[in-house]
């Protein structure tokens, strides 16, 4: 066989998904501080376009920033004052290790647990990564 029949019989089997590049944007938050609470006005289209649930994600955000908080509908309510800038920073932070694939880079992912183990599973590349639980 020659180099070109090989190569592309080896681009058949790569998924169409990985084939596809799509530039991708860690969504920013729309936060107001409204006396010593702050309300997340788009929470449930941020955890949309993490491919997340909207409890995982605010379990993650009560937990790093150390409060409480209410989903309300679509808007989130966390006890305390927080910054846009303090609450993007942790969707940045949650996106870079609950959402994208450390092998690909893709964000095709879904989070499976086993046992005890949660574990980060890529629809592109087929990665198994551990990621720490949020129990």
């Amino acid at each position: 066989m020659n180099y070109e029949t090989l190569l592309e019989r080896a681009l058949s089997k790569i998924p169409e998904k990985a084939k596809k590049y799509s530039k991708y944007e860690i969504p920013e938050v729309d936060s107001t501080i409204i006396g010593s609470r702050t309300v997340i006005h788009n929470f449930k289209e941020v955890a949309e376009k993490l491919n997340r649930n909207t409890d995982f994600l605010l379990k993650y955000l009560v937990r790093e920033l150390a409060t409480s908080g209410v989903i309300e509908e679509t808007r989130v309510v966390l006890q305390g004052k927080f910054t846009k800038e303090q609450i993007d920073n942790l969707i940045k932070e949650f996106a870079k290790y609950y959402v994208i694939c450390p092998s690909c880079g893709k964000l095709d992912t879904r989070i499976i647990k086993e046992g005890r183990l949660s574990f980060l599973i890529c629809d592109v590349c087929g990665a198994k990564n551990p990621v720490k639980s949020l129990s």
